[in-house]
This record gives C-alpha cells, structure tokens and sequence, in this order.
C-alpha cells in the first residue's frame, strides 16, 4: 500500500517519520503534501514547514501546492498513492482530490472524537480543564471530523500540561499508532467504528487577542488559559501601559479575598507574585514586559519595584 502523508507542523512530524522507517511490506511512504513556504522569524524568509524541513532530510518526495487544484492533483497522481494519511495539513480535501486514493483517507486527530472537533483540540480540553483526551483517528468524510472511528487511545491530563507538552504528547502517541493502524487496514483487520454525531462538540480557531487575561475570571479558568496558549497566542495583561505577559502560573483556589480582581497583593516565597481573581489567588512564576526577556519572579520584582500594589488590566 502507498502511502501519501499530508501535514505541515511539528506535531506531524514524529508521525511522518515513523511511517517513513516503513511498514514491514504492508505500506511505503512515497511522498509528503505540505503547506507552501511561508514568511518565519524576524527576517521574513520563506521556510519550509516543519514536516517539509523532516522530509527532506529523509529524502521524501515534497509536494508543497498552494491550492489543491488540477496542477497539485497531477503531482499527487504522478506518485500514485493508494491512501492519504492526513494530520494538521491545514487544508480541506476536495471530492476530486480524495478520488485520487483508492483506498481513501484517513485522518489523525488529537481530541477522542466526537469530543472537540475542529482546528484547535488540544487548547480546548486544556481550558476546559477535561481530566483526559485523546487521539482517534478516522476515515476522512464531506463533514469536517466526522468520520468512522478506525482507532481511538485515551490520554490522562494531570491539570499541568500545557499546549505545548500535551501536542507533545500526541505527537509522540499518533506516531506509535499509526504504524500498526496501516498494517492493519493493509491486512483488512481494521473494523471502523461511527461516531455519536449527536454528542459532537466543537472548538474554533484561536486568535492573537484571545490571550487577553479577564481578571475577573476565577484563578483556576485564568490558570487553564496560560496553560492552553503556551506556546501561542500567550496569556497578557497590561501594566502602565506595557503588554505583560503571564507566562507560568498556577491557581492556588477561593480565598474569600474582598481585593479587587487584577489586584497585586504581593508575593510568596514558594509560589511567586499573589494576583487577586475574581475568584482565587493567581500565583505567577514567570513574567515578561513587551519586547523584553522572560523573567522569573523574583527577577521581575528586582526590576519592577512599584509592582506590588498595582492594579493589572489597566
């Protein structure tokens, strides 16, 4: 079986080189789709994605198409694939495009369908602050998400993960089951499984402004947000003026406190500078000021000696 991997993030990237070390005879990876080269880093040089930048260190066949139109559908055919694996692409497979796979497609998401369908899985379950996730994988259907369920692994959360260590997480669990998942659908020893379309969930994109912290939210909603956009968009405030970030946090739960929420109480020895919610003290470890380094706590005191006090948000 021929294999054509679709994906263009970091997160894919574990999962493309699993498939690129072979499947034992059942499947080979003849090529990787992936976004166009894009604007990065204070230069503004086109670079390749993440999973093109992995591929071609392994000497795959890269097909970078801005559209998926009747040029990129020639180069796809040219290799001729019997199967799409698909994980955080970032774009929608037309009927055409799927005609292209005998075998059809199959796509690798990081939530335990039908929970979280859409672009942003991770950040949802952590800001929901679900106690676990998962990763399922499904045949590729019209409805985004929507697919029989080939495969399905839970994933406990502990309340610490961040975006970045939990897509961590996933990366490392999609690329141990999607090996022993194409062996199977090679043997035809995969049973697919529908989803319960009516328990679906759903979550959006997240934009740069999403970040901005509501003081008035309880410490343990303001805590699941820094942790859920780590490591984009950030959690921030402001201060005098200046975006501040909150980096490192951790709710430290309902005091009866009558201070204002945003309110700089003070600090502890163990957990870092004290910030009155709306509900429960925030306890910040690691702060940054627009256009200036990361801090730890202490440091950022040294630096901000009227910062006890304050009022943040304003």
């Amino acid at each position: 079986m021929r294999v054509l991997f679709a994906g263009s993030p970091g997160i894919a990237v574990p999962a493309l080189e699993a498939l690129a070390r072979g499947g034992c005879g059942a499947f080979a990876l003849v090529g990787l789709l992936t976004n166009a080269d894009s604007p990065r880093g204070r230069s503004g040089r086109p670079e390749p994605t993440e999973c093109a930048a992995a591929a071609q260190c392994l000497s795959i066949p890269v097909l970078k198409p801005e559209k998926l139109d009747g040029e990129a559908r020639a180069q796809v055919a040219a290799l001729e694939p019997d199967l799409l694996v698909s994980f955080a692409y970032g774009k929608i497979f037309g009927p055409k495009f799927l005609a292209l796979f005998p075998a059809g497609g199959i796509n690798v998401h990081p939530s335990l369908l039908p929970k979280y369908r859409g672009a942003t899985p991770i950040p949802a379950a952590i800001i929901s602050r679900e106690t676990e996730t998962g990763i399922s994988i499904q045949r590729l259907a019209p409805e985004m998400d929507s697919g029989d369920i080939l495969v399905q692994e839970a994933v406990p959360l502990d309340g610490r993960e961040t975006a970045a260590s939990l897509g961590e997480t996933m990366a490392r669990r999609a690329a141990e089951m999607l090996p022993a998942l194409l062996r199977g659908l090679a043997a035809g020893a995969v049973e697919a499984r529908p989803q319960d379309h009516g328990a679906a969930t759903y979550c959006s994109l997240i934009a740069k402004e999403d970040g901005l912290i509501d003081w008035g939210r309880s410490a343990g909603e303001i805590d699941a947000q820094i942790r859920a956009f780590d490591p984009w968009p950030l959690s921030w405030t402001m201060h005098g003026g200046l975006q501040l970030l909150i980096l490192r946090a951790e709710a430290q739960g309902s005091d009866g406190n009558a201070a204002a929420p945003g309110l700089v109480l003070g600090k502890d020895r163990k957990k870092g500078i004290l910030i009155q919610t709306g509900d429960g003290i925030l306890a910040v470890s690691e702060l940054q000021y627009q256009a200036k380094k990361a801090l730890g706590w202490q440091a950022f005191l040294n630096g901000a000696r009227n910062f006890i006090g304050a009022r943040l948000g304003n």
